[in-house]
């Protein structure tokens, strides 16, 4: 406590009043959280009534291993230092009976949603777009995330908007057959779960008796919901965020919700975090600038001890290959000037498309680099089909698997059928698998229905059997060859090549398991093994920190947030790029404004904006204009480099550095 800043410590210790502490970049917002859950066990609260949310499982994680330092085993026992959903899922596996589910709740993922929502479009009789899939699905998120019912939607819902409601109402209700929830029911339920029934909402507010929540500026409509009713009308919360860095609007985040608080609740406490811990002064100076453009409930202004720093340099290219090009040569350059590691370089950028030359200069150049955000190996269709086929294959008790590939390839199996069968096996509390050789199924489903379902259950069992006799990888392949799976991802690709891609990760997958099946010459591990393994690997894969090593962070500014690095390039800086032109469309600058600015307060010693006079769109050549929010930036803080040339002198002492740096590495070598 003693190390804490004034206004840290009185944040750690209010907790008679509802508390917002509005953290700016780099203020220590992580170390006021694990202080105050400290200071709460300290003052007599028992930590298994302690809450603390956080938007990712990193922040969890970086939050617990810092209580590790503040408490010992016996204080923390029972905390609950989790993500949102992480608690929404742990309310609903424990409340199941109370909402009408079954044991065993399966998750959809985005894979699994898009292929209910294709189903029920394909066997629909109403006037559906078949391309408008995601579209129908981000509609019925965004309902989702501002706490709009299937019901609600249906009642609500514009004209243009009637027939997705309905397809909202059509796709809970499979769900629920399917004994199923999707990402965003984790906190929707608990919401409904809570306002329909007062003594469930009673036993989960004696649990969590004093609720904190991280980057409170990302939470939507309806983790506001969940927040109220848990925290209860006294408000014992401490909620910690910055509605500069609030950029996730496009998912639902509402830094209104901010504001909302005061209305909600008249005892509410506001502390102000304003000293920065990470960035020179003339960094945040022009961060300031920059967001003083944007309107502002709460007003603050960072600043810090850390000295005023170098100019911030804006650098103009005549298109996107000599950008990257030059970025990478100033990394190059600057890192054989002043030593450090690869490690300390970012090049940050709006979206993904941009990395593709960065990353080919850098290749050229023998620089080790590192892209955040990245599609795992795991989070591809054709790779979640065949390990789905492979688990039904070792357990056919595995519901999410069966519903994940009953129809991929198409079986002419449709949803009514699986939405019948999933109320028999619920009611019998059995296995989708089990139900298909039931006779009390011919109760429910035509004998075609029957008939396809139990054609698809023998093989399986066939397939398994063969698994469990014979060469397994031989045995794989001839399955994944009867059921016609590489045409079936020809058909379904949208071009050649990605068919390709698609085809050879299925055979890099199988290769792979056949390394794992036979690794160092060892006994060779059953098909069940591998699975458990891989399944493993994917959740540790899902949820392990990425560690970048040494090696040039390259990343968009979505993805930047919460990070820092002593050297940070801000590229494509350009209208249409930044701000995005969607954005400029819609007219939403304030949160593109407030994207830059958190790119800005990720550099802790020097910041370079870089953009192209010319760039290449769609194969063509388009001329580009420099982003308006460089107008906007003090002009005394940036210093344009291509509007100068370098001073001899300046170029001397840089070749004198160089061969004095080069001749010190020769030394350390011999």
């Amino acid at each position: 406590m003693n190390k804490l800043n004034p206004q840290q410590q009185a944040a750690v210790k209010i907790i008679d009043h509802p508390l917002l502490v509005l953290a700016g970049a780099g203020s220590g917002k992580t170390r006021v959280i694990t202080e105050k859950i400290a200071y709460l066990v300290n003052q007599g609260m028992a930590a298994r009534n302690i809450a603390a949310l956080t938007f990712t499982n990193k922040a969890a994680r970086e939050m617990k291993g810092r209580l590790t330092k503040l408490l010992d085993d016996k204080q923390s026992r029972g905390i609950r230092v989790s993500t949102f959903h992480s608690l929404g899922l742990d309310i609903l596996r424990k409340e199941y009976q109370v909402l009408g589910y079954k044991s065993g709740l399966t998750l959809f993922d985005e894979q699994d949603k898009l292929t209910l929502l294709r189903n029920l479009i394909t066997y629909s009789s109403a006037d559906y777009d078949s391309d408008a899939v995601e579209l129908y699905n981000k509609q019925i998120g965004d309902w989702k995330n501002a706490f709009v019912t299937p019901e609600r939607a249906v009642s609500t819902a514009s004209p243009e908007n009637q027939l997705i409601a309905s397809l909202y109402m059509e796709f809970t209700r499979f769900l629920k057959a399917y004994n199923a929830v999707d990402f965003d029911d984790l906190i929707l339920l608990p919401v409904v779960l809570f306002q329909q029934n007062p003594e469930v909402l009673e036993k989960w507010q004696n649990k969590i008796r004093y609720l904190l929540v991280d980057e409170y500026q990302d939470t939507n409509i309806t983790q506001y919901q969940l927040v109220r009713l848990l925290a209860g009308n006294l408000g014992r919360f401490t909620v910690v965020g910055d509605d500069d860095q609030s950029i996730y609007a496009w998912r639902g985040a509402q830094p209104e919700n901010l504001a909302q608080l005061g209305k909600d609740y008249a005892r509410l406490k506001v502390i102000k975090l304003e000293q920065n811990y990470r960035s020179a002064g003339r960094i945040l100076k022009v961060a300031n600038q920059l967001i003083a453009n944007n309107p502002h409930v709460f007003e603050k202004n960072l600043w810090s001890n850390l000295g005023f720093g170098d100019p911030l340099r804006v650098i103009s290219h005549k298109n996107d290959r000599a950008e990257a090009a030059q970025i990478v040569a100033e990394i190059i350059h600057h890192k054989f000037r002043n030593g450090g590691n690869y490690a300390d370089y970012a090049i940050l950028y709006r979206g993904n498309h941009q990395s593709r030359l960065f990353e080919a200069c850098l290749r050229e150049n023998n620089v080790p680099y590192f892209i955040s955000g990245s599609t795992s190996f795991f989070a591809y269709s054709e790779i979640k089909d065949i390990l789905a086929y492979l688990r039904l294959f070792v357990n056919q008790e595995d519901d999410a698997a069966f519903l994940r590939i009953i129809n991929t390839p198409r079986r002419e199996i449709g949803p009514a059928t699986l939405e019948k069968l999933a109320a028999y096996a619920n009611q019998r509390t059995i296995s989708l698998f089990t139900a298909c050789f039931e006779l009390g199924l011919t109760q429910v489903l035509p004998e075609k229905s029957i008939y396809r379902l139990q054609r698809f259950a023998q093989w399986v069992t066939e397939s398994a059997d063969n698994i469990a006799k014979g060469d397994t990888f031989a045995v794989i392949t001839q399955s994944i060859e009867h059921i016609g799976y590489e045409s079936w991802l020809v058909e379904n690709s949208k071009t050649q090549a990605a068919a390709e891609r698609k085809v050879k990760n299925v055979a890099d997958l199988i290769a792979w398991l056949k390394r794992i099946a036979s690794n160092e010459g060892a006994e060779e591990k059953s098909l069940a093994e591998i699975i458990s393994k891989i399944m493993l690997m994917d959740i540790l894969e899902r949820n392990s920190e990425e560690e970048a090593g040494d090696q040039v962070s390259l990343m968009t500014l979505h993805a930047s947030k919460g990070l820092e690095f002593p050297h940070v390039f801000l590229v494509g800086i350009e209208e249409n790029i930044l701000p995005h032109q969607s954005s400029i469309e819609s007219e939403n600058i304030e949160e593109e404004r407030r994207l830059a600015y958190v790119g800005i307060t990720r550099a802790q010693k020097s910041c370079t904006f870089s953009y192209c006079t010319h760039r290449k769109r769609y194969g063509e050549i388009s001329e580009c204009e420099p982003s308006r929010f460089l107008s906007e930036l003090p002009e005394e803080d940036l210093e344009w480099s291509n509007k100068q040339q370098l001073a001899p002198e300046v170029i001397k002492a840089r070749g004198k550095a160089n061969l004095a740096n080069l001749k010190n590495m020769l030394s350390l070598d011999s």
